[in-house]
């Protein structure tokens, strides 16, 4: 792969976004599968710790079953499981019963493809790229489950985390000393956060899994990124929550993970630029 980026880059673009668009396709199936996955497994701890037999269960993961249409049970055959295509040639409706198919589900493979062709165009034809597409669709993942759910699975955040640190060994991003630092830096500073805001007003105010994503961002990229990371996704929360409010009329507790997911994809691909714009002005 790294050498078709190398010689070709036009077609490695058109390439990189393809898959994209397929890795989106895929996230799909982990955004709506893994809350189910983990909540399952939650029910069988919890009936073992009472001494129960857990509850029968058909296989459930991200292979098995084959999706179906949530309404009338069709199972999606190959030709209407391509990516955003198979949505617009079935308009937006399962092939059996016409029930409407969610425009989010394109939406997530083009918004992937797009952000995919982003990081190659940022990065250019080099190993970073190959790692931050990686980056990338874990992050997308997480916003979106953490949308529907308010849960960032330890199943993304802590690899992510520790590829950062494992990528940095040689470099890659920033200096090794700077990824364990910033590791530890992410998950302190709004583990200390919470903890302020808990004794002062006496409620939650986060998830133990913002501290593991921030945890992830500061091995990726350094603590030096993490007061820039805090900055934009305080911004990008303001921007959507005034959005939301102005569009629904009601003010509604949100998610504070997909504004850092999204500061961190800014931060990895504009960073350098942010911070020279920063200090030239």
């Amino acid at each position: 792969m790294l050498e078709l980026l190398q010689t070709s880059p036009l077609v490695a673009g058109g390439y990189v976004f393809f898959i994209g668009l397929c890795v989106g396709s895929f996230l799909n199936v982990v955004i709506h599968r893994l809350p189910i996955m983990m909540k399952r497994g939650w029910e069988a701890e919890c009936a073992s710790l009472r001494n129960e037999t857990p509850p029968e269960q058909t296989r459930f993961n991200l292979i098995v079953p084959r999706s179906r249409c949530p309404h009338c049970g069709h199972r999606i055959t190959a030709l209407e499981n391509i990516p955003v295509v198979s949505w617009v040639v079935l308009r937006g409706r399962c092939s059996s019963c016409k029930a409407p198919i969610g425009m989010r589900y394109p939406l997530v493979e083009l918004a992937t493809a797009l952000l995919s062709l982003l990081v190659y165009l940022m990065l250019g034809p080099t190993l970073q790229t190959v790692a931050g597409l990686g980056f990338t669709w874990a992050l997308i993942a997480l916003t979106m489950i953490d949308f529907d759910e308010q849960l960032l699975p330890d199943d993304i955040t802590l690899p992510l985390m520790w590829a950062g640190l494992v990528l940095n060994i040689q470099g890659m991003f920033v200096p090794l000393q700077d990824a364990v630092i910033g590791a530890a830096a992410g998950y302190l500073s709004l583990w200390s956060i919470y903890w302020l805001f808990k004794l002062v007003t006496g409620k939650e105010g986060m998830g133990y899994g913002d501290f593991k994503l921030m945890a992830a961002l500061g091995a990726w990229m350094g603590w030096i990124a993490l007061p820039m990371v805090l900055l934009l996704s305080s911004v990008v929360g303001s921007i959507i929550g005034v959005g939301y409010l102005i569009v629904r009329k009601e003010s509604a507790p949100f998610p504070f993970g997909p504004y850092i997911a999204i500061a961190g994809i800014i931060a990895l691909l504009f960073g350098q630029d942010l911070l020279r714009w920063y200090l030239g002005a």
